[in-house]
């Protein structure tokens, strides 16, 4: 997907052209974000969302280095340390709230990520390595944040911990030695703090290594577009600088400015107010929940209420959990239609609606106390989670009828005019 010129790139400047000619770090530079990658020409703002992604990885990595050099990862100080940073260390406040708050709106882009590649066929040949590593770095997200959680050591970190780490307990002969394993111990105490700490801190190292992998991939079949259509050549494409980065600058100034309303004026309205309470193992709270960006997941794993055949409730609910993460690893090959993007595809996008209200009604129920009628809520809106991966959609795929492909890029751009496409 690069420029033909792109390979023969040689810096102008002395010192960098010394240092090319033994290290091509400008070269890659070039190669990866410069001028040198070529991406469609069509790309819209859904494609600001992967940049916005990395920036967040960024700045939790910034912020957590700094707030672990004053936090205390005991269970006899881990909360006050907390409160140690929001009183006492200089800017600590800014810190904590920048790291909490950054977390969400991480997940927020993620997410958007997710649904924009869901709609576009971001997932299909030749991009499923693409796809699939991102689905690798929404589980060690998903893990990251987990256990960033349980750190201000307040009562919804201690029983989240609690709740979630007992999960493993339901698989069958395994599950209590893995449960005892993570928690180092029979109940969260010390011995599991540390251990979460060390994988918190350790784990953000390993997101980032996987997304080179991510991009590296990426840059193999080039960045897919709104029209599904493959590049044709030249015409297709423009050089990421500076067309994309001032586009991806612009998408960045919007996210901060949202980012900076929730961090000065709404810092704690993404949190929940027990978690500052100190944790008490002896007071359970009314309603345990995890956080706002788990709740879709947490939704489908309460909806089962009842044993089937001789499987434990509890232990059905955690398969469904982890197959509705896993089920999106298989996507590429259940989706079969040969047109990539939903705008061609009428019949999909109408589904495609429906699971976004689908997902939005389970993210609702699991925030909701586990009782009537959420939990029917939930049990019916995971049903349809699964039913539109493995039968809607394979179905959907034999028999719709896209729309009418452009012929390139170019012609979905400028349209049929001669005239236009001869002055590209």
């Amino acid at each position: 997907m690069s420029f033909p010129w792109a390979e023969q790139y040689t810096p102008v400047n002395p010192l960098m052209k010394w240092v090319d000619d033994r290290l091509p770090l400008p070269r890659f530079v070039y190669n990866a974000v410069g001028a040198g990658y070529a991406v469609p020409r069509n790309l819209n703002y859904w494609w600001n969302f992967g940049v916005l992604s990395g920036f967040a990885l960024v700045l939790q990595l910034v912020t957590g280095i700094i707030l672990a050099m004053h936090y205390g990862a005991n269970a006899g100080v881990a909360f006050d340390s907390v409160e140690h940073i929001m009183r006492d260390v200089n800017g600590g406040w800014l810190l904590r709230y920048a790291h909490a708050n950054g977390a969400s709106f991480f997940f927020i882009v993620v997410y958007i990520h997710i649904f924009r590649g869901l709609f576009f066929g971001s997932y299909k040949a030749p991009r499923e390595m693409v796809w699939l590593l991102g689905l690798v770095i929404f589980l060690l997200m998903m893990a990251t944040a987990f256990m960033g959680y349980v750190l201000p050591w307040g009562q919804m970190s201690f029983w989240g911990a609690k709740v979630i780490t007992g999960l493993f307990g339901a698989i069958p002969v395994v599950g209590e030695p893995i449960q005892t394993w993570l928690l180092g111990g029979f109940a969260p105490g010390n011995a599991a703090l540390n251990r979460f700490f060390s994988l918190h801190y350790l784990l953000p190292f390993v997101i980032a290594a996987v997304v080179i992998l991510h991009i590296w991939a990426l840059h193999i079949p080039g960045s897919s577009n709104p029209t599904g259509v493959d590049v044709k050549g030249p015409q297709d494409t423009v050089p990421f600088h500076p067309y994309y980065t001032a586009k991806d600058g612009f998408g960045l100034g919007v996210f901060l400015i949202i980012y900076a309303l929730v961090l000065f004026f709404g810092p704690n309205m993404l949190g929940h107010p027990d978690n500052y309470i100190p944790a008490n193992p002896m007071s359970t709270p009314a309603h345990i929940v995890p956080e706002w960006y788990f709740w879709p997941f947490y939704a489908i794993l309460r909806a089962f209420t009842f044993d089937f055949f001789f499987v434990p409730a509890k232990l059905l609910g955690v398969l469904a959990m982890f197959a509705s993460i896993l089920l999106l690893f298989v996507l590429p090959w259940l989706d079969t239609s040969p047109v990539r993007s939903g705008r061609y595809r009428p019949l999909f996008r109408k589904f495609f609606y429906l699971l976004l209200v689908d997902v939005a009604i389970l993210g609702y129920c699991g925030g909701a106390p586990a009782a009537e009628p959420y939990v029917m809520i939930s049990q019916i809106a995971a049903a349809y989670y699964f039913a539109h991966f493995l039968i809607i959609l394979p179905i959907v795929s034999k028999i719709e009828r896209p729309l009418p492909l452009p012929n390139s890029i170019t012609e979905a751009v400028l349209g049929h005019e001669p005239a236009a496409v001869a002055a590209e």
